[in-house]
């Protein structure tokens, strides 16, 4: 009898929960929403040329003496959407020891580029007269666009 009361019970919430659910159903309405928008991007391109159509994909420094600099001439165009400022770093130098007698700067730290236009930007590498124990070397050059 008690089982008998149990099975029932449970039928009756299942029967009334689905009644719930028809009656919120028939009360319910919804409508679609189409949107359009832009991304504001901000898009670093590096070039060789001042008309922007030679892609710079790396730099062969060549032989340098000691004690002497090598400057390079890139052009970096804004090729985003916003406003961006410039900002350079360096990575995976090899061998490790390279920042400790080379120097890597430029002229174009912070310089502030419109959408569309470019920064001419001289990178300039520095061998310290007192290099010893490197021979070649290699590196990465990041250039960084902030909007």
């Amino acid at each position: 009898m008690a089982m008998q009361k149990m099975v029932v019970g449970t039928a009756l919430a299942v029967v009334a929960v689905l009644m719930m659910t028809s009656v919120l159903a028939l009360l319910q309405s919804n409508q679609t929403l189409t949107t359009t928008g832009t991304i504001r991007t901000v898009n670093v391109g590096v070039y060789t040329d001042a008309a922007c159509t030679q892609t710079a994909t790396s730099i062969d420094w060549g032989t340098i003496n000691p004690g002497t600099s090598t400057l390079k001439t890139y052009y970096v165009k804004n090729q985003g959407s916003v406003p961006m400022t410039l900002n350079m770093t360096s990575n995976a130098w090899t061998p490790s020891n390279c920042p400790t007698y080379m120097s890597l700067t430029w002229d174009a730290e912070n310089a502030p580029v419109a959408v569309g236009n470019h920064a001419q930007a001289d990178i300039n590498l520095t061998i310290l007269p007192n290099i010893t124990g490197i021979g070649a070397f290699s590196f990465n050059i990041v250039i960084t666009g902030t909007g």
